[in-house]
């Protein structure tokens, strides 16, 4: 099976309201859900949860000119640097709070992944929240944009994929909270969800 060629059964676009909640939430149900940036993209395999008061989150310390689009309104894309290097999409739930796209499944527009990341394994095209912004063309242009507009579509996952609950990946502070969900054994995760102490099935 190709990933041109995959197969996702038609659910209902997601609207701004469907973000106005617990980020926690959000990030468990947005695994199976389908984005696209002008055309391009996939199913999402693996988010992580960043909620107000958490230490990890970057609204932890209060609004700044950085993650002012984090205090905005629900249902916008937060995008920022991370290392100075690549770029990391987020969706705003509750205010100072959002979700991290880590990895999706190509599906559309893979040829153009493709280019834009160079010729590589389609399992690593977008296995990472920097491969991912690269693969769909996401840059601080799209910084505040509302997430039911071009050059955004958001489908809800058809809930047939499982998913799993874990650590969350690359922080030093409140590193024990299970805010990282997967499909577990998706060879498209930028990081596997097998081992016991990592993994935990949720409904």
């Amino acid at each position: 099976m190709t990933t041109e060629s995959f197969s996702h059964v038609p659910a209902r676009q997601l609207d701004r309201t469907y973000f106005a909640r617990d980020a926690v939430a959000v990030a468990r149900e947005l695994v199976g859900a389908v984005l696209l940036v002008d055309g391009v993209g996939g199913v999402i395999v693996e988010t992580e949860a960043y909620a107000r008061h958490d230490a990890a989150s970057h609204s932890f310390a209060g609004a700044t000119s950085r993650n002012e689009a984090m205090f905005g309104p629900p249902g916008h894309a937060y995008v920022y640097r991370s290392y100075g290097i690549h770029w990391c999409l987020n969706f705003v739930c509750e205010p100072g709070s959002a979700v991290l796209v880590r990895a999706l499944e190509p599906w559309r527009g893979v040829d153009v992944m493709r280019l834009r990341r160079g010729a590589r394994e389609d399992s690593l095209l977008c296995a990472g929240p920097g491969r991912l912004c690269q693969a769909l063309g996401i840059t601080m242009a799209q910084n505040g944009a509302p997430l039911d507009r071009t050059p955004f579509s958001l489908s809800g996952s058809d809930g047939t994929r499982p998913v799993a609950a874990g650590k969350r990946i690359g922080i030093t502070r409140a590193v024990d909270l299970p805010w990282r969900f997967g499909e577990p054994g998706s060879r498209f995760l930028s990081r596997p969800l097998r081992s016991p102490g990592e993994e935990r099935q949720v409904d």
